[in-house]
């Protein structure tokens, strides 16, 4: 099962004998993720422009996740006793497959979070699947090459394009903060040992943007491995380093800015 996703490089684990459910109950739920997953890319200049908020790339695959059958749905599990309601808690997911039996698949996207977001996620699975609102919990994240070659891919963005200082970055829609300017100047132009606008504009942005507290395989594994969203089913995704692409140009930018003149803002 999802053979042609671990051929592209994504990682997939399962828990919880979810991959017998999916693949005996679910198959076509799994061929369309599989579909949707191998068709998506993330262009590195979104990832520079967007700050590193949830690139458009990824707001392309909830998208198309959407129009395979995957809206989101909210669950209210009511607690009633003698006829009288004692309790009533939501529960927001992004992406749920509904099949004809009633049973339903949850699915969570999360490609540049605060890693706790996790904690929410694998416990409202937990709740879910207890509750017979779920049969399995799936999370797309971050896998380990695009996490650990971030900083690689953003130095070779500047490197191709030739970035040696910030006005070079405006006709690529970046603009930093105050104190990323403050702290990358700080580098550059220090007497001792100073380093070159790219190693240092680098650091700070991967740093600020795709640190080791976002959410990232190893944050997930972790809780995992440890019982967190325990016993429900899980499926595990990470994204590889092979979604980000370099060719597209200025061209890629068109989607950031209309976002930005509808009002969306990074997360």
């Amino acid at each position: 099962m999802f053979e042609a996703l671990i051929a592209a490089g994504f990682q997939v684990e399962f828990h919880s004998h979810a991959q017998a459910i999916l693949s005996v109950d679910f198959p076509e739920a799994a061929t369309e993720l599989e579909e949707v997953l191998l068709a998506s890319t993330i262009p590195i200049q979104e990832i520079i422009a967007s700050g590193g908020g949830e690139a458009k790339g990824t707001q392309r695959l909830r998208r198309s996740l959407a129009a395979r059958g995957w809206p989101k749905l909210t669950f209210t599990i009511e607690k009633t006793i003698n006829g009288v309601r004692r309790e009533s808690v939501s529960h927001e997911i992004d992406h749920v497959r509904v099949f004809d039996s009633g049973a339903r698949i949850a699915l969570e996207i999360e490609w540049n979070n605060k890693d706790p977001f996790y904690d929410r996620d694998l416990e409202n699975f937990k709740r879910l699947h207890a509750d017979g609102a779920i049969s399995i919990g799936i999370i797309v994240t971050r896998g380990k090459s695009l996490h650990a070659n971030m900083r690689e891919m953003v130095r070779r963005f500047l490197e191709d394009h030739k970035i040696n200082e910030f006005n070079d970055l405006v006709q690529w829609d970046y603009e930093p903060t105050p104190k990323q300017h403050k702290a990358i100047m700080k580098r550059t132009t220090r007497e001792k040992s100073p380093v070159l606008f790219p190693e240092a504009f680098t650091d700070k942005f991967v740093a600020d943007k795709f640190g080791e507290a976002t959410t990232h395989w190893r944050k997930l594994e972790d809780r995992v491995h440890r019982g967190v969203g325990n016993p429900c089913p899980l499926v595990l995704i990470g994204l590889p380093d092979s979604i980000v692409t370099f060719h597209e140009g200025k061209a890629a930018l068109a989607e950031v800015v209309e976002g930005r003149s509808d009002g969306e803002t990074p997360e």
